[in-house]
């Protein structure tokens, strides 16, 4: 036989494909009643903003005339009306099999191998475990982010075809995914028969979350490229309503990795080849460790060293997500 190597071109499309979320305002006690919500605008403000950088020099020296200074700032801002006390979040999520078939590959035989090994895996153990922590991640509203914090109810509701799930998300925990409620598992099974590709699956999403009248919401915040911009911060919108990118609800449904070495730390992160989490700075899945991505898939493929069954997880939720792996 010949040696396998690594393929020059490997890729995978995302099984995870989510919409972006859109955003509507209204009251608790509407959420039956769709016809009851707006969409939340995005409008501007200008604010006269206080130096409070850190000061070095000659500058810190005269803080008195720096201060006199205005720091004038146009942002984008988002909130509900006086008269409304929920934010409403709803967006789509359709679950794609085939997951044995890279969407690009320039080596027969690897592609070969990757397969065969795949699917003695889903043999083995279904998509159980992955669908059910996707699942979890529906059920406790963490595709919310921050419009989660501190609110006074969340409920998310999850329908499929004539289904529909409903759930009050602080009932759950972000750092474990240990429930295994009837609603949960029902979900999680809709979800992998979507992975093994036994049926369309399209998932409609709908969360409710109660933070009082005229309360800040919080869409995405879009990256500013132009340094000379006057305007400081800009918000995502569809149509001028406020929303939140596909990728931002994409990293939430995927905060699933808790088969890292420092998980029970940290508690659980996204799926990334190098585990890495941005706003930490940390990279928990290092290469001189190897509990990388690359480093469980090159011996796996190449040097036929058998993962435990927590890496053959992560190394199939890393190929759910999506990428491109190749040399």
């Amino acid at each position: 036989m010949t040696r396998l190597t690594t393929p020059s071109v490997l890729a995978f499309e995302s099984k995870l494909a989510c919409s972006d979320a859109v955003m509507f305002s209204g009251n608790w006690q509407d959420r039956a009643h769709p016809a009851g919500w707006r969409a939340i605008q995005v409008t501007e403000k200008s604010v006269r903003g206080t130096i409070s950088n850190r000061l070095k020099g000659a500058k810190a020296s005269k803080i008195d005339a720096e201060v006199e200074k205005p720091n004038l700032q146009t942002v984008d801002n988002a909130a509900l009306p006086i008269d409304a006390d929920t934010l409403k979040v709803a967006f789509t999520l359709r679950v794609l099999g085939d997951l044995a078939r890279p969407s690009t590959c320039n080596n027969p035989d690897y592609q070969a191998a990757l397969a065969e090994k795949i699917t003695a895996y889903v043999q083995e153990n279904g998509f159980r475990e992955l669908a059910q922590r996707y699942a979890a991640n529906l059920a406790n509203g963490r595709f919310l982010w921050r419009n989660r914090v501190g609110a006074e109810q969340v409920e998310v509701r999850v329908s499929h075809a004539e289904q529909q799930w409903v759930f009050d998300a602080q009932a759950f925990s972000l750092r474990d995914f240990d429930d295994d409620g009837d609603k949960l598992a029902q979900i999680g099974s809709v979800i992998e028969q979507g992975l093994l590709g036994e049926q369309a699956t399209l998932l409609t999403v709908e969360a409710y979350v109660r933070l009082g009248e005229a309360q800040t919401v919080f869409p995405s915040q879009e990256l500013v490229l132009n340094a000379g911009d006057k305007k400081s911060k800009y918000l995502y919108q569809l149509g001028g309503q406020a929303a939140m990118h596909s990728q931002k609800i994409g990293n939430a449904l995927r905060t699933i990795d808790t088969w890292y070495p420092q998980s029970e730390e940290f508690g659980p992160i996204a799926i990334e080849p190098y585990g890495s989490v941005t706003n930490r700075g940390v990279a928990y899945r290092k290469p001189k460790e190897k509990t990388d991505f690359y480093n469980l898939l090159d011996g796996w493929m190449l040097k036929d060293t058998t993962p435990t069954l927590d890496e053959q997880h992560y190394l199939m939720a890393m190929l759910v997500r999506g990428g491109v792996f190749g040399e």
